[in-house]
């Protein structure tokens, strides 16, 4: 059987709306980790030197940042090295932690980082 032009079926097509050139595109946002970023004891140390450079005065600063170091070596890893609950790490490094010397003294044992006096 002969198909011709009107016997045939017809093609659907579909027009496709033209883009905007003032259409809002949605910007996704991912939270960086700087643990990652840390995987040896010398860039452990560099970092923690660049915060104790840069905000001296910050207790809550260095003590995230030591948070950071703990976390990139392994929170088990450093609890067990220290002798601190890992619960207890978190706490005291967090954001809202307060850590005595002695933990903070501790944990930079366990990762590997000595601290230095030097005059001011």
């Amino acid at each position: 059987m002969k198909t011709n032009k009107r016997n045939s079926p017809k093609k659907r097509t579909t027009a496709s709306k033209p883009r905007s050139t003032s259409q809002k595109t949605k910007t996704k946002t991912v939270r960086h980790d700087i643990a990652a970023q840390l995987r040896t004891p010398k860039e452990m140390a560099a970092y923690l030197e660049a915060w104790l450079a840069e905000a001296p005065e910050d207790a809550t600063g260095i003590a995230r940042a030591l948070g950071d170091i703990a976390r990139a070596r392994g929170m088990s890893k450093v609890a067990r090295d220290s002798g601190l609950s890992r619960e207890s790490l978190y706490r005291a490094l967090s954001a809202d932690g307060n850590p005595s010397l002695s933990t903070i003294i501790r944990v930079l044992d366990a990762v590997g980082i000595r601290l230095h006096a030097s005059a001011a």
